[in-house]
């Protein structure tokens, strides 16, 4: 069986980015609900819950929920945009977010396909898993870049290579940034009024 190209071949480099993006999204979605249905211990669930449970009750006495999830998970995301590692470590972080889930049902008593379900409901999934897809496909984006102006014979050509993909990963981050803050506010809201 060969493997049709066409597609990504004639797609101008927009759209080889938006297939990137949405193909890293069904891959993290899929690392995350994998992980979740990992075997975990009682002693690894309560611990992870607890954690989970100190963190928030912490921000919700300081008054410090939305910005509390914004920084965790900003600061996620930005390790995500490094050149190709941010690939990997961005898969291992969504990986441990799948095994939370399972942690916290099982302390919950409700099967884990229930809280995905729930989770997947929510505009929260959709912001996060959103911004995490574009800095994780930019990684790869940074790497291919830095590969060709490595080989680039001038330095014009290396600057102009390495300083227009520059300006693409600003707007990549102030992008996330946008989605995670909205992202921050609509999960403190429903933690908050909703009770998680």
């Amino acid at each position: 069986m060969k493997l049709d190209l066409s597609l990504w071949k004639n797609a101008s480099l927009i759209r080889k980015r938006v297939y990137l993006v949405i193909f890293i999204f069904l891959v993290a979605t899929l690392v995350t609900f994998i992980a979740s249905a990992m075997p975990i211990t009682p002693q690894e669930a309560y611990a992870l819950t607890n954690e989970v449970n100190q963190t928030l009750q912490q921000n919700l006495a300081q008054n410090t929920l939305v910005q509390g999830i914004f920084v965790n998970n900003f600061v996620i995301c930005l390790i995500m945009f490094i050149p190709l590692g941010g690939l990997a470590l961005g898969m291992q972080i969504l990986f441990n977010t799948g095994v939370g889930y399972a942690g916290i049902a099982y302390v919950k008593g409700y099967p884990v396909s229930l809280a995905l379900a729930n989770s997947v409901t929510t505009p929260v999934f959709w912001l996060e898993f959103a911004a995490y897809s574009i800095a994780m496909a930019e990684s790869i984006w940074l790497f291919r870049r830095i590969l060709q102006a490595s080989n680039a014979k001038e330095f014009g050509a290396w600057s102009r290579m390495l300083g227009h993909e520059l300006k693409w990963t600003a707007i990549f981050v102030g992008t996330c940034a946008g989605s995670l803050a909205l992202g921050a506010v609509v999960e403190a809201w429903l933690i908050t009024v909703l009770g998680g």
